[in-house]
């Protein structure tokens, strides 16, 4: 198929476009920085600069395409992640989740592509009651965890509404947190500071996803025919006092410090706190089922090891954040 896949210089933006050539699929990879544009096309795909806020931009780069399926991974994370002040980190990105997806979709259906896939996310934005795994089934919370975190839920939600209702083959894959080559470099280095406690009970699961394994799962929903919202992560998730001990292992860090929620939410904000103590962790049996699609890496606990563990040296990992940083931060 000839597929576009819009942000293709994010974290998992790369493997997608190599899984995807490797496959036989054309591919139709944008980005918003034309530096970055020759590293995508010797990854054998063709490259085009296209600017997801601008409307005359999408439509011109997809009429030009003429894709049969439409993969919406555009983000925008340049800058400190200021998770104090979370809807402010992730401003550009909710428009890229609102507005950036109707420019997409109009675009789309000008041309009549058969299927588009879009990137939401699991984990959070679940109700913070019931039991600690979520599924497709169980509704997001009616309020954000945190007020700083209402406009990014609102935009998550919006865009899922915008992909039900459109006139074509419409997916929403909902990746739990991004580790691997390109994504998890910050957390590495916050976790060797010590500058990533544990907080009061570290009762908040988080569902994780290797970036490889993310990408297998969006080929997947690409060459499937079903519809509807997907948990893409892997199959263990896990308290915050599980795999955050685990991981300062791993990277041969300290264990982690130990804080009360009053003094976290002082220093961090009540979105930090939340995440550590309150989240949900989510289901993969649906996206297991109806893709055909398993993890590689079935646990954080392997992947972890694979990916960030004393085979990849913090050279390597330095070296690896340099000169992913842009991609990652600007899909």
């Amino acid at each position: 198929m000839r597929v576009l896949v819009a942000g293709a210089g994010g974290a998992i933006g790369r493997p997608l476009v190599r899984q995807l050539i490797e496959r036989g699929h054309e591919v139709v990879a944008t980005t918003r920085s034309p530096a970055k544009l020759e590293k995508l096309r010797a990854s054998g795909a063709e490259a085009v600069v296209m600017d997801g806020l601008d409307a005359a931009s999408v439509g011109e780069a997809v009429a030009r395409a003429e894709p049969e399926v439409v993969v919406h991974q555009m983000t925008s994370l340049a800058g400190t992640n200021d998770l104090k002040h979370f809807d402010d980190t992730f401003a550009v990105t909710n428009e890229l989740r609102t507005r950036g997806t109707e420019h997409l979709l109009a675009a789309a259906d000008a041309v009549g592509v058969r299927r588009f896939i879009a990137q939401g996310y699991t984990g959070w934005p679940y109700a913070r009651s019931g039991g600690p795994v979520k599924t497709e089934e169980d509704p997001f919370d009616p309020q954000a965890p945190a007020p700083a975190m209402q406009l990014s839920l609102d935009a998550l939600i919006r865009q899922e509404e915008l992909v039900r209702a459109a006139p074509l083959q419409g997916v929403v894959l909902r990746y739990g947190s991004f580790y691997g080559p390109g994504a998890s470099e910050p957390l590495v280095e916050l976790v060797r500071a010590r500058k990533l406690p544990l907080v009061g009970d570290g009762a908040g699961v988080w569902s994780w996803i290797h970036v490889d394994d993310a990408a297998a799962a969006t080929v997947a929903a690409i060459e499937s025919d079903v519809t509807g919202v997907f948990n893409v992560c892997d199959d263990e998730p896990a308290a915050v006092a599980r795999w955050l001990p685990y991981l300062a292992q791993v990277v041969q860090a300290p264990p982690p410090r130990r804080v009360p929620v009053w003094l976290a939410r002082a220093v961090a904000g009540a979105s930090v706190v939340a995440m550590m103590t309150q989240v949900r962790g989510a289901s993969n049996a649906k996206a297991k089922s109806h893709l055909g699609w398993t993890p590689r890496w079935s646990s954080w606990r392997d992947g972890f090891r694979h990916a960030l563990g004393p085979g990849v040296s913090r050279a390597t990992s330095a070296a690896r954040a340099r000169a992913d940083a842009a991609s990652c931060r600007e899909g």
